[in-house]
């Protein structure tokens, strides 16, 4: 199946490029096309035209160009199936328009035509959607657009207005309102305790007697000793640990209710018939009212 593979260029250089690298690739001369846009071989000047600068024997964009007024949009018109109202014959036209140089590849096959398309990608062929983009193309018919899209709603389904009512969603989150740390340190005190102390003291008198001896005082009248000890209590100091007091940090919960106070929007549609000097509402803001009309 025959396929035609076209690229748009900024420069005759580029599009010459392009075809060298098709021909480098296996394409045949006939079979490769080249048009600059610029005045035609006679010289006369003209917009829209474009002239065959490979002059090969295959009818491209030049051929078209020199026979009709607009050859651009012919061209693309046919190659797209006809249809004047072809928004792709349309588009292309446009950026051709803009372009400065046009290459047409006619292939004998898809996978010739998919090998001819990544070769003139390659060689730097204009992106159209991009292309007809910036140059105005969709400003342009943005308004034909609109009005069609409007004839067809209003003939096909009728204008319609989407009544939106917002609802008040009430959520929670947790966040820190406060809390408490416990934290535990030592320190020092003085403390004082009285306490009674015994000491025992040796005290030695001396009496003068004169008396007889007696057999006892002869039984104890030898050599020896007699020792007495003195004795004292002293302060002993100890220390004792005790639990005094219990310290527990704890969390008590309460609930509470709180009331959320808001404001939400509805779309309320006003209806009004153009042949009535009266004014519909139909802004329902119940379901009651609309069940009401």
């Amino acid at each position: 199946m025959n396929q035609t593979v076209v690229g748009i260029f900024d420069t005759a250089q580029e599009a010459q490029q392009a075809a060298r690298q098709l021909a480098a690739a296996g394409f045949t001369q006939d079979s490769v096309d080249v048009a600059s846009h610029g005045a035609n071989q006679s010289g006369n000047a003209s917009g829209s035209n474009y002239y065959n600068s490979t002059g090969t024997a295959t009818e491209g964009v030049a051929d078209a160009a020199g026979r009709t007024g607009d050859g651009i949009s012919n061209f693309f018109s046919n190659l797209f199936g006809g249809d004047d109202d072809n928004d792709a014959s349309s588009r292309y036209s446009h950026v051709a328009r803009q372009s400065g140089s046009i290459v047409t590849v006619h292939c004998q096959s898809a996978e010739h035509a998919h090998r001819a398309a990544e070769i003139l990608d390659q060689a730097g062929a204009v992106d159209v959607d991009e292309r007809a983009a910036q140059t105005g193309y969709v400003a342009n018919n943005l308004q034909a657009d609109q009005t069609n899209q409007a004839t067809a709603n209003t003939t096909d389904a009728g204008l319609s207005a989407q009544v939106i009512e917002e609802n008040l969603q009430v959520g929670k989150r947790v966040e820190q309102t406060g809390g408490a740390r416990l934290r535990s340190r030592i320190v020092e005190r003085p403390v004082e305790a009285s306490v009674r102390l015994r000491e025992e003291h040796v005290n030695v008198e001396r009496h003068p007697v004169n008396r007889p001896a007696t057999e006892a005082d002869f039984a104890a009248f030898k050599e020896g000793e007699v020792e007495i000890t003195e004795s004292a209590e002293r302060a002993v100091v100890g220390k004792e640990a005790r639990v005094v007091e219990e310290v527990t940090l704890g969390k008590e919960v309460t609930e509470r209710e709180e009331t959320i106070r808001d404001t939400v929007r509805k779309t309320e549609v006003d209806v009004e018939r153009l042949n009535d000097t009266t004014t519909n509402r139909t802004g329902y803001t119940t379901d009651e009212e609309q069940l009401r009309s």
